[in-house]
């Protein structure tokens, strides 16, 4: 009976196989039904309908820009991102909110000191926080309670150290809230958002609360050119936002957040009031008509007022001038060049004037055209001239030119001897200088053993 019934269920199999039809799909043909039917129940398992109505699900994360011609919309975007910035800077610490928290600290410190700083313990810590209000919430942690614990036996922290922690992180997140304000802008900066920026950082930088406000335009003036003379070489009237934020130069602007910046950083930084306001006397004290602008013959004082005449006939061939004077705005470029021969922005402006012909280097005749004036002037002040071919000489064993008779703009910044070079062929002092630098080594090293001695 058994071996009847497995005979039947063997017919049975034999017969469905053979009556079933034979799939005749391609593979690729049957893993698009898998995925499909996968897709189909993964979606109902999900909860999900439609593939139109999942795209809803997702949150909107591309906003485009407004176009030039949607002044609607950037009045918009432009109101919308002054809100923005003026709620995040209420979130930061002012001057008597930083007071108060010092003041809560110094109360509620804890003895012994510890040598000379007042220390703290975290109930205390947290009583201050309690007191302190909502903006200083985020200091008052045990993550940043537990960073500045150190050795201290009785478990505290030093009052000065954490006051200095909250300091820091306030200046970092201006800072940080400050450059954002600058990418807002868009991917370039023109000439107007770069004024306009600096003009609302005028009232945050302590180190400028001295300026009088009829200066403010002229101290705007001054610190955009800088960031437009040697970020912008083609003179296309825009920044590269990456080429601001990669340069040193909106470090040094932020610097003077520093109520305590010493006198030489101040005199160092072209953007403090003090440098702001010597380059604007110089030029007032150069205007001796009063007209404000400079004539060739006002601008010769520039200095030690030993320029030569035929590179100042350069100055104001190449540049802007109006009526044959230069305005303010020219006057920066020129200073910039001059007080920075080293860097290649400087450089490629001296050296436009020094390449008469536009040909691209400077050769023999250049050099010579230049340099006779320089031999002139040391005729005038009685002294011996120096030839030109020795001279010629050790330009070209400085430089190391591609071309033995060719100095291009490159050579110039690749012998890292630009800044002699030109002080050679335009300054007689800047030349003096150079004929002399062995005399004034050994002068120097003179003085720095006198030093020692006194000592």
């Amino acid at each position: 009976m058994a071996n009847g019934e497995v005979v039947h269920w063997k017919e049975l199999l034999k017969r469905r196989l053979a009556s079933s039809k034979k799939d005749e799909r391609t593979e690729e043909e049957k893993k698009a039904e898998e995925t499909a039917l996968f897709s189909k129940y993964y979606t109902e398992w999900r909860g999900g309908g439609s593939n139109r109505e999942n795209y809803k699900n997702i949150p909107r994360f591309y906003y485009r820009l407004p176009a030039e011609d949607e002044v609607l919309l950037q009045k918009l975007r432009e109101e919308s991102r002054a809100v923005f910035l003026q709620r995040k800077s209420r979130e930061l610490l002012d001057n008597e909110e930083l007071q108060n928290l010092w003041f809560l600290l110094d109360k509620h410190q804890v003895p012994p000191m510890t040598g000379e700083e007042a220390m703290i313990s975290y109930d205390s810590f947290l009583k201050v926080g309690e007191k302190a209000g909502v903006k200083c919430k985020q200091f008052f942690t045990a993550r940043v309670y537990a960073k500045l614990l150190h050795n201290d036996p009785y478990g505290r922290i030093s009052i000065m150290q954490f006051f200095n922690y909250v300091m820091r992180k306030v200046i970092c997140l201006i800072q940080c809230r400050l450059k954002n304000r600058l990418l807002e802008i868009g991917v370039c900066v023109l000439l107007k958002d770069l004024e306009n920026y600096i003009l609302e950082l005028i009232p945050t930088l302590p180190q400028l609360d001295g300026l009088e406000k009829s200066f403010y335009s002229f101290y705007v003036c001054t610190a955009v050119r800088k960031f437009f003379f040697f970020l912008d070489p083609l003179r296309t009237g825009k920044i590269k936002i990456q080429d601001i934020l990669a340069c040193s130069f909106l470090d040094d602007l932020l610097e003077l957040r520093d109520e305590e910046l010493s006198k030489e950083s101040q005199e160092s930084n072209w953007f403090s009031a003090p440098s702001a306001l010597r380059v604007y006397g110089q030029y007032l004290n150069l205007d001796k008509d009063h007209n404000g602008m400079l004539s060739k013959e006002e601008l010769c004082r520039y200095g030690t007022g030993t320029l030569t005449g035929v590179f100042l006939d350069r100055v104001y061939q190449e540049c802007l001038t109006y009526d044959g004077e230069m305005d303010y705005k020219t006057y920066l470029d020129f200073v910039l060049a001059l007080e920075n021969r080293k860097e290649p922005a400087a450089l490629q402006y001296i050296f436009k004037l020094l390449d008469m012909e536009n040909k691209g280097y400077l050769n023999v005749f250049a050099l010579n055209y230049f340099f006779r004036a320089i031999q002139e002037q040391m005729k005038i002040h009685g002294q011996e001239p120096v030839s030109f071919q020795d001279v010629k000489d050790e330009i070209f064993d400085m430089v190391k030119p591609k071309d033995p008779c060719k100095i291009t703009l490159q050579d110039l910044v690749n012998s890292s001897q630009g800044d002699t070079v030109t002080s050679i062929l335009i300054d007689l002092n800047g030349f003096w200088t150079y004929e002399n630098r062995e005399v004034l080594v050994a002068n120097d090293n003179d003085n720095s053993t006198a030093d020692l001695d006194d000592t």
